[in-house]
């Protein structure tokens, strides 16, 4: 195992409307959902009521499997809402803030004379347990068990991705504190993973420090693991984004549930890209003076790639710094891919000529240029993708469903954020992401 590693597979999207490295606005948001839609795999349990007086901190779902687990609202306020949809499935709890935001306090805890299991009560209690994410699966981590290894990307790759550096300035503290305490509750390393040896989270102590450099996705966590120490059948390891590690050092250090964050809103229809402050579950009419109303826009909770898109009337996802703000591609272009100059389109596969300005940006939308087509073997995903896998065969597996092949060909190591280069490279337009959550899908219920 190297503690520098070097990936030269990958791919960064040239995509116009990064956020300028400046806080435009604290957001004070009309309303805020907690979504249960946030977390794979959660059947969850509502706790409070429409009209019911909450805290930033108070509880207000909790998980049928495992009822310590509690989902707590950001903000204090009043419960507005309660939004279901099919088979009355819970999808947001909305929460109307009161303008004078209020904690439940859980109280100061020094890290170092808490035991393990104090530490996981006081996370569970406080409702941050949510942060901590199982692999395989991409599930809630579970309390009753002891992953071999933590992770945590201190970088993002990703396109427009907030700068982990800028968002998380001046908090070196709540990141020590949550490194010690995540270290004592599962007595395992704690590996960071950093693109610089001058970054803030080089400096911490109590961890196994790698330097990662690569094109995207080197800083997704999923490619760190495979080449730090991959998931095998049987083994578990807990993942944390720098945005809620800091959330579980405010905890111990401040005793409140505090998940406010700078959130960088990007996008080529973004009107002056920059960062705001926010909580998980703003909605984007808080950033209306952001894009133009009139225009036909795709919101995404995320970056372009892996993102979800929430649209107009949606709200901001739990694990989530950054919004990014696309036209939409729903515009008929005549002759398509047959026109023979197309100098406002990127090609990764130098189709056009956009490979003589390597550093234009352009201004994506979300057009596909193409509907699915056949499954074809090729070799266009194991240029961009950086682990020692085989994604044509994965997939074919997950298709199938055949879950002995699915293991051999490395479901255990994989989300769909890993894989979704490939689905933007595929010259079939086949649906990859959708894929590997099927597939993961079906494990769940076959295997858990």
């Amino acid at each position: 195992m190297s503690n520098n590693i070097y990936l030269k597979k990958g791919l960064d999207l040239p995509i116009n409307g990064t956020a300028a490295q400046n806080t435009k606005k604290v957001i004070v948001p009309d309303v805020v959902a907690v979504k249960p839609t946030d977390f794979r795999g959660l059947v969850p349990k509502l706790l409070v009521r429409e009209g019911d007086k909450v805290l930033a901190g108070t509880p207000v779902l909790a998980d049928k499997m495992s009822q310590n687990i509690l989902f707590a609202s950001p903000v204090s306020g009043t419960v507005a809402e309660v939004v279901r949809g099919e088979k009355r499935k819970l999808l947001e709890v909305r929460i109307k803030p009161d303008g004078n935001q209020e904690y439940v306090d859980f109280g100061v805890k020094k890290v170092s004379s808490l035991s393990a299991e104090q530490i996981k009560e006081a996370i569970l209690a406080a409702g941050l347990w949510p942060a901590l994410t199982q692999r395989p699966y991409g599930i809630i981590a579970n309390p009753e068990t002891k992953p071999k290894a933590i992770f945590v990307s201190a970088f993002s790759t990703a396109p427009l991705a907030a700068d982990t550096e800028f968002a998380l300035n001046g908090q070196a503290a709540h990141l020590q504190t949550a490194v010690d305490a995540l270290a004592k509750l599962a007595g395992c390393k704690v590996h960071v993973s950093v693109n610089s040896s001058a970054s803030a989270f080089a400096k911490l102590q109590n961890v196994e420090l790698h330097t990662v450099s690569g094109k995207h996705p080197a800083g997704n966590v999923g490619v760190q693991i495979h080449h730090i120490d991959p998931v095998r059948k049987g083994e578990i390891v807990w993942t944390v984004s720098p945005v809620m590690l800091v959330a579980i050092g405010k905890l111990f250090n401040t005793g409140k549930y505090d998940v406010s964050r700078k959130i960088a809103v990007t996008g080529p229809k973004a009107i002056s890209p920059a960062y705001v402050e926010g909580y998980p579950g703003i909605s984007m009419k808080d950033l209306k003076e952001f894009y133009n109303a009139e225009d036909n826009l795709r919101f995404v909770s995320g970056d372009v790639l892996s993102g979800t898109n929430i649209g107009a009337e949606g709200f901001l996802g739990f694990f989530d710094n950054q919004v990014t703000i696309l036209e939409e591609g729903d515009k008929y272009e005549l002759l398509g891919w047959a026109k023979p100059f197309r100098p406002k389109l990127f090609s990764a596969s130098r189709t056009y000529f956009s490979w003589l300005t390597p550093n234009k940006k352009y201004d994506m939308d979300t057009n596909l240029h193409g509907g699915p087509r056949a499954f074809v073997v090729n070799d266009v995903y194991g240029k961009v993708l950086p682990m020692d896998l085989y994604p044509v065969y994965l997939l074919k597996a997950c298709l199938a469903n055949d879950i002995d092949k699915m293991e051999k060909f490395g479901i255990y190591e994989v989300l769909e954020e890993d894989l979704a280069l490939c689905e933007y490279v595929c010259p079939s337009k086949i649906y990859i992401q959708q894929i590997i959550t099927d597939g993961i899908a079906l494990m769940l219920k076959e295997m858990c």
